[in-house]
């Protein structure tokens, strides 16, 4: 069972937006990661981030990891290898940008970026650290490589449990390249990727159906266990949110014990967060690269910068459920006008102008027309 940290020790935690620091890379590119001691947010929610960035040729190496996660991509085009538990054949995925992919418990993956590719290929990995070996971090373990479970058996066991003669397993051992990344020989054939694969794996937000439309305001793509079923074994709800030029999300929040874990893909913009007691506890001005936790039933509202703000949110729930307080569907549309009246002491006349307003909006609030 998690343990959930007391309301005193959320509300004195720094929530601000942070970016990742490198774990490791080299020519292939690297692997960023959040940590804990920098986003204490992340241990009290046992969530873990993480970005890896390949270039042009560059090479994850097969790993697995502690954690559930859901992985997005950022940027660029490449391909996923998956081997799902008990699998006797990889799924080779084709991958571009705004595509988000499940990735339950034991299943090994790798990425490629192709020698040909014109810009680096970015994934992002957030997912429940509540069963890991840290809670707030990921813990990856790699296959092949430096780091690799080759290099911590002895060339014995290696022999004997694929079955090599001493000299190969020696070899075997001796020649696993770099930690975590590496660059793939140009002209080296790599697996072709399968179109086929990508049913039931991958999700693209940018082309999926809208959840949510609002002209001038934003647009949501909603991940959950309809569009795509492995996020039940994950955990974990996603969603990606899009707002325009000045637009306001309005004020919501989780109403079924969920954390959100915010990262801004790009664009910028103002954020409150409100907690208990009425306590502001975080306004900040988010931009593209950061990370942010909304602690449990906290309030938040965000407007975007002349420039729009997109975000790619995980909810710590499969099918998550929020309340907003502004807006067409607001908490306080439903409560009784007396009862209102009553609450914000003020005058029926003022309460029929606050009830009167945000009839047709939903969550997303177009900029005043000058």
């Amino acid at each position: 069972m998690v343990q959930r940290p007391a309301a005193a020790e959320v509300m004195s935690m720094d929530l601000s937006p942070k970016k990742p620091s490198k774990a490791y890379g080299g020519d292939g590119g690297a692997y960023y990661d959040w940590s804990p001691a920098d986003l204490p947010m992340l241990g009290a929610a046992s969530i873990g981030g993480a970005k890896l960035c390949l270039a042009a040729g560059g090479l994850s190496l097969p790993s697995y990891s502690d954690s559930a996660k859901v992985a997005y991509v950022l940027q660029g085009k490449g391909t996923c290898g998956v081997v799902l538990p008990e699998a006797t054949k990889e799924k080779v995925i084709p991958v571009k940008e705004g595509d988000a992919l499940a990735l339950p418990f034991g299943v090994v993956t790798w990425w490629h970026n192709a020698h040909a590719a014109a810009g680096d290929l970015v994934v992002l990995f957030l997912g429940d650290t509540s069963k890991g070996h840290k809670s707030g971090q990921f813990t990856n373990f790699q296959l092949t490589g430096a780091t690799g479970i080759f290099t911590g058996f002895s060339t014995e066991f290696v022999g004997r449990a694929w079955d090599l003669p001493q000299d190969a397993a020696a070899k075997l051992v001796s020649t696993q390249p770099g930690s975590g990344i590496v660059k793939v020989r140009d002209g080296h054939k790599m697996p072709e990727s399968c179109e086929k694969d990508r049913e039931g794996m991958v999700l693209n937000c940018l082309e999926a159906p809208l959840d949510v439309d609002i002209k001038g305001g934003g647009r949501v793509v909603v991940l959950n266990t309809g569009n795509l079923p492995l996020v039940k074994e994950v955990g974990l709800g996603a969603d990606l949110v899009r707002i325009d030029a000045h637009s306001m999300c309005s004020p919501g929040f989780s109403c079924d014990s969920a954390y959100q874990v915010t990262y801004i893909v790009r664009g910028s913009g103002r954020v409150q967060v409100v907690g208990i007691d009425g306590t502001r506890v975080l306004e900040t001005r988010a931009e593209g690269g950061c990370l942010f936790i909304v602690p449990r039933f906290f309030v938040v509202s965000k407007i975007a910068d002349e420039t729009g703000m997109e975000w790619f949110s995980i909810i710590t729930t499969p099918n998550p459920i929020f309340s907003h307080l502004a807006g067409r569907t607001s908490v306080w549309k439903a409560i009784s006008p007396e009862v209102l009246e009553t609450s914000f002491n003020t005058s029926p006349e003022m309460e029929k102008l606050f009830r009167s307003k945000r009839l047709d909006s939903e969550i997303f609030f177009a900029p005043p027309t000058k």
